[in-house]
């Protein structure tokens, strides 16, 4: 029986696309984590650009290029008022803007996120 979700880390800098691609052949559904790469999106200045170009939050982009990949984010937040602002992704990413986002250079430092992950390189 093979599986119905695999959940990988996901976002804007971090997409493995041929992962991703394998998952979605097999017909398993990809759950993003982290689409907002543990808040560290928030500090790449290309990033803020382009959210700000759709008039939107840096999580909103996030999660809207996660949808975009026919993923399924999962944004982390306990604050309503960031629910609700993660729920409002009715924009569209263009194509364009798509491709300069899917060829980011992948951050290599999640800051203090990075001590948690076990796939990260950081050592404590």
């Amino acid at each position: 029986m093979k599986p119905m979700v695999n959940q990988i880390l996901a976002h804007i800098s971090n997409t493995p696309h041929e992962l991703i691609q394998y998952s979605q052949d097999k017909g398993i559904l990809v759950e993003a984590y982290s689409p907002v790469a543990h808040g560290e999106l928030m500090k790449n200045q290309e990033v803020l650009k382009i959210a700000e170009k759709y008039g939107v939050s840096v999580p909103q982009l996030g999660i809207r290029y996660v949808l975009q990949l026919n993923l399924l984010p999962l944004p982390k937040t306990a604050n309503p008022a960031h629910m609700k602002n993660n729920a409002a992704v009715d924009f569209v990413i263009s194509d364009e803007d798509m491709d300069f986002l899917k060829n980011m250079e992948q951050i290599e430092d999640y800051g203090e996120a990075s001590l948690r992950m076990p796939h990260s390189s950081a050592v404590s």
